[in-house]
């Protein structure tokens, strides 16, 4: 029997807070039948374990990984089923003889999500200092769909030209930025609509958020006037 050909997304986690955006980005991809390449950078380590408790290790990352996809926004454990995660194949941040480190390595792209100011400056500027900014920049290279969603607040002059230069070069830069027209209850809501736009900019279906239909006042809870 012939081996199933992947052409995997590649998701990489930088060292900016929301770890969740990362987590919901993955669950959508998996739901949507995608297969995962997963890079997480080491300043995201530490990201995730404040702001999870989990501590992420190479040896052990599907565990570490289910444990994370478990998690709501609010890091309650068990609030997600924990999909199959044989479409997901992980790759060291340190690996720069990694697969998607070569432009010959089928993919449809790459998603950063969180993007870190350091991580964005990084591609910006071609550094390819690790696994994530060298495959960020094969990516655009070869011309194939970047997006990044930067999470920082608020942005200096530097930053604003690295995300020009980006976006010249091709990517889509994609702010963390929440709204509330999707009628958003919880945390895990606005979350969930970050990493939905994240997946529309990707084109994978999901339902992760409400989408606008030109009703106005339909995100309001049922009984609430607009008094």
């Amino acid at each position: 029997m012939t081996e199933r050909k992947r052409t995997p997304w590649v998701v990489g986690v930088s060292g900016a807070s929301g770890t969740p955006y990362a987590a919901a980005v993955v669950r959508g991809l998996l739901a949507a039948g995608e297969d995962v390449d997963l890079v997480v950078s080491r300043a995201s380590r530490l990201t995730l374990l404040d702001e999870t408790g989990i501590a992420f290790r190479d040896a052990h990352w599907r565990d570490d990984l289910a444990e994370w996809l478990g998690r709501g926004a609010d890091g309650k454990p068990g609030t997600f089923r924990v999909p199959d995660l044989d479409a997901v194949r992980y790759w060291g941040a340190g690996d720069l003889a990694a697969g998607p480190s070569s432009g010959s390595y089928p993919v449809k792209g790459m998603l950063v999500v969180p993007a870190s100011t350091a991580c964005v400056a990084g591609v910006a500027l071609g550094l390819s200092k690790d696994l994530l900014q060298r495959v960020a920049s094969v990516t655009l290279k070869e011309r194939r769909r970047l997006v990044v969603a930067v999470r920082e607040t608020p942005l200096n002059g530097q930053t604003l030209r690295h995300l020009v230069a980006l976006d010249e070069a091709g990517a889509i830069v994609l702010p963390a930025s929440p709204a509330f027209y999707a009628g958003a209850t919880h945390i895990q809501d606005l979350v969930d609509f970050v990493a939905g736009r994240v997946l529309d900019a990707a084109g994978v279906p999901h339902r992760l958020y409400r989408r606008w239909e030109g009703e106005l006042g339909a995100a309001r809870p049922s009984g609430q006037s607009g008094d």
